[in-house]
């Protein structure tokens, strides 16, 4: 397994709309194998391709945490197909705009339909932190970041932050 560079804020790369998968196969599950390296080396507790540069519908969970078994769940091509009416709040952060949170405020259960690493259909009923970062690392897919859930005034700050950061940092692409 590899870990891979984290693509990160202002990178327009993270704003792209990601494609299907079109063949669950075994480089697939390599490519999402290397994701929960990456993941858990961060560390977080989701990673979408696209956020390792990556434009394929394709994300990695894992909310265990630390001293607990890992409990990974790689979805592949997912679509959420009911949102609660009922709402909750979470303090976000994203690996890709790293040492920021914010409160967030998204449905407080979702039920999403995937292909999982085998390539089967699975089908999963999430709440609580799973159904948040369910919906964060799927909106990642979609190119939606969790700071255009929170007040233009606090995202346009965020915004420049990291466009300053970025002019100090030398760029950080991985070729191929």
């Amino acid at each position: 397994m590899t870990i891979k560079p984290l693509i990160i804020l202002p990178d327009p790369v993270l704003r792209q709309l990601s494609k299907s998968v079109e063949r669950v196969d075994a480089d697939l599950r390599k490519l999402a194998d290397d994701m929960l390296e990456t993941m858990y080396d961060a560390p977080g507790i989701g990673l979408a391709a696209i956020q390792i540069g990556i434009p394929l519908r394709l994300l990695v969970i894992d909310l265990a945490k630390e001293g607990e078994t890992p409990a990974p769940l790689v979805v592949i091509n997912p679509e959420i197909v009911h949102s609660s009416d009922e709402r909750s709040t979470y303090e976000e952060g994203c690996l890709s705009i790293p040492d920021y949170y914010a409160e967030v405020e998204r449905p407080a259960t979702v039920r999403g339909r995937f292909l999982d690493r085998e390539g089967k259909q699975q089908e999963i009923t999430a709440e609580g932190l799973l159904a948040t970062c369910l919906q964060h690392e799927i909106d990642h897919l979609n190119g939606v970041l969790f700071i255009d859930h929170i007040s233009k005034l606090k995202r346009d700050m965020v915004m420049r932050k990291f466009k300053k950061l970025a002019k100090d940092r030398p760029p950080s692409r991985m070729v191929g």
